[in-house]
């Protein structure tokens, strides 16, 4: 009888490109490559069978590698909305475990979950805004948000918007500077100076003082829709809307695909591109498991209004540090509140409301 032609065992790690068979279609990695996304690691494991996967999961579970062990866990721990208590429970202390070695310091993660009776809204006075943006900062300091500087350029995030928008006047000086110069001009000579107020704001500037002459200043950050385009698009239910109204998301579910970058209209949602640089001695060690612990690379963050703060009575970051009293926050559904008292007396205003997103941040003048 003819014997059975036996198969060697090839360590892929350490066999020559021509023994690495890629599957139909896919692009080979450069060797050395690690893929640090979730999306990534379950794209390169969709080629070992399941058998394969439950082995390496009894494998690292008996292992005594304490990081192993947690990495496996938090890989493939459930979506936080369908957890069992226990499990949350046990999500929370797996990431208190390993931010606190990571960062040096007691961290806590908080669930606390959204109270009855609240919904949450936000009201900011453009009239009063003098573009400081001492709320970018607080927001970044009080959310963890990845720093910029010399060495990580391009890194930084930050999660509010300040737009500087020009005031303007049609004026007697332009009308002949149109073009063409004959007859029928096609491009009047007052088309490119601001008029009004404009929307198409300057984001980044650095005037020596504040207000500036003629500059109107619009905050923008995550508007907390009622109907939220983002949450309908995402692919992996990933981010969706609490019952206090605070569009969240799971950072251990986002797959990193930015259609919830796409559908959103405010510009509210950044994505970590790199490792976010977050120095150990600037971490703020109060997190929430859906706002403001640590993120990782690969996954879409976004503004929550401070759970961590409001949902313990407290205003959200910005709103405390604004020096001239321009934001205001409270519980909509309470008619003594600041943010009631605004909707129910002053010219009220929502963004873009046409496209019927329903936000619950809301502008106002006097």
């Amino acid at each position: 009888m003819p014997q059975e032609k036996k198969t060697s065992l090839v360590d892929l790690d350490k066999a020559p490109p021509s023994q690495r068979e890629a599957r139909p279609g896919q692009a080979q990695k450069p060797e050395g490559t690690v893929s640090s996304s979730r999306r990534g690691f379950l794209k390169d494991a969709g080629g070992l069978g399941i058998a394969s996967l439950m082995g390496a999961a009894a494998l690292l579970t008996n292992s005594d590698d304490a990081q192993a062990n947690m990495d496996w866990a938090e890989w493939f721990q459930g979506n936080y909305r369908l957890m069992t208590d226990k499990e949350k429970a046990q999500a929370r202390a797996r990431l208190e475990k390993r931010y606190s070695a990571e960062y040096g310091k007691p961290v806590t993660v908080d669930t606390t979950p959204a109270k009855a009776g609240v919904l949450f809204g936000y009201a900011l006075n453009i009239q009063k805004c003098i573009g400081c943006r001492r709320c970018v900062k607080a927001c970044v300091e009080e959310n963890n948000q990845s720093r910029g500087d010399e060495s990580h350029k391009g890194k930084e995030i930050e999660w509010i918007q300040v737009l500087k928008m020009e005031k303007g006047e049609f004026t007697q000086e332009k009308m002949n500077k149109g073009y063409p110069s004959d007859a029928g001009i096609q491009v009047g000579g007052n088309a490119y100076s601001p008029a009004g107020v404009v929307l198409e704001g300057e984001n980044y500037y650095a005037p020596e003082k504040v207000p500036e002459d003629g500059a109107l200043y619009m905050p923008m950050a995550c508007m907390q829709c009622e109907k939220p385009p983002c949450v309908k698009v995402c692919p992996v239910r990933t981010t969706y809307r609490e019952p206090d109204g605070i569009v969240v998301i799971d950072y251990n579910w986002c797959i990193g695909c930015k259609q919830c970058i796409d559908a959103c209209p405010y510009w509210a949602r950044r994505f970590n591109f790199t490792t976010p640089n977050l120095p150990k001695e600037e971490m703020n060690p109060v997190t929430h498991y859906m706002g403001n612990r640590p993120r990782m690379r690969g996954v879409v963050e976004k503004c929550t209004w401070c759970v961590q703060r409001t949902r313990h009575g407290r205003y959200p970051a910005c709103v405390e540090v604004c020096p001239v009293g321009a934001r205001k926050f409270g519980n909509l559904l309470d008619p003594e509140s600041e943010v009631s008292r605004i909707l129910a007396r002053k010219n009220v205003f929502r963004l873009k409301a046409e496209i019927n997103t329903y936000p619950k941040f809301f502008y106002y003048f006097d």
